[in-house]
């Protein structure tokens, strides 16, 4: 079973490092194919492109100029440490152990625009580039096609995945649009969470970010193995609804 992730667009580098170990990103030529088109923008360009503000921008522009395909501890960490956005708030990194980081980087799996697929301690430089950019690459006009179906054999290639065939989707669809899921030989458990809210059950995006995190660590603690075992999922009060779910679109509500 291989669960995977979306990345975030916060990054932090100043955290104490929680584990040596660590492990080098598979696709670094196909990233450095895609940072050396970036490294070609101006801050005006990256503004425009990733419609984001002036100061983003620039520090966009700088991290683009600083990437080097190079990767060790003192330049990069640990992708599952790094991201610092909801989701992983939800992981809670720092509360794993060596054996926890050990089951994390055999059964999860974090989509990237610039790396395609990441292990959690793969290490990673500071960059920001989201799936869902058009940025046109040789005969690519966006991320996705020029990823193509490299992410899908990739996770069609895990040990893990082999094992019973099932791939947890935790992240959301913009990432998730990189794997042409039709093509996928095996099963796929899609959870959702609700809240109850004014009479009925409705996402709420922060909370909906958080409980991907929740479930990505209690698969990691529980060493989850068998797919229905996810249904006990119970953290921070959330319970499988089985009124609500449908086939192997899973959803899970409290309130």
């Amino acid at each position: 079973m291989i669960t995977i992730l979306s990345p975030a667009k916060r990054m932090n580098y100043s955290d104490p490092i929680l584990t040596e170990k660590c492990t080098i990103p598979v696709y670094v030529n196909e990233s450095e194919t895609i940072m050396n088109k970036l490294k070609k923008l101006r801050p005006a360009a990256i503004k425009k492109l990733m419609n984001i503000n002036v100061v983003l921008s620039e520090t966009n522009y700088d991290r683009f100029q600083n990437w080097e395909p190079t990767f060790n501890l003192s330049v990069a960490r640990q992708a599952l440490t790094t991201f610092k956005g909801d989701v992983y708030l939800g992981i809670d990194a720092s509360s794993y152990n060596e054996s926890d980081f050990e089951e994390a980087q055999k059964s999860i799996r974090i989509l990237s625009g610039l790396h395609g697929i990441l292990k959690p301690l793969d290490l990673i430089r500071p960059y920001r580039l989201e799936m869902g950019t058009k940025l046109k690459i040789g005969r690519a006009d966006n991320l996705y096609q020029f990823w193509g179906d490299k992410i899908l054999n990739s996770i069609a290639d895990e040990p893990e995945f082999k094992k019973d065939k099932t791939l947890v989707n935790l992240a959301s669809q913009e990432y998730s649009n990189v794997i042409p899921l039709n093509k996928l030989e095996g099963r796929i458990i899609t959870p959702s969470f609700k809240e109850f809210r004014n009479g009925s059950y409705r996402p709420i995006h922060i909370f909906l970010k958080k409980a991907r995190g929740y479930m990505t660590s209690y698969i990691v603690k529980n060493r989850l193995e068998d797919p229905e075992s996810l249904k006990l999922f119970d953290w921070e009060g959330y319970e499988y609804n089985d009124k609500l779910s449908d086939g192997d679109n899973w959803v899970f509500t409290r309130g």
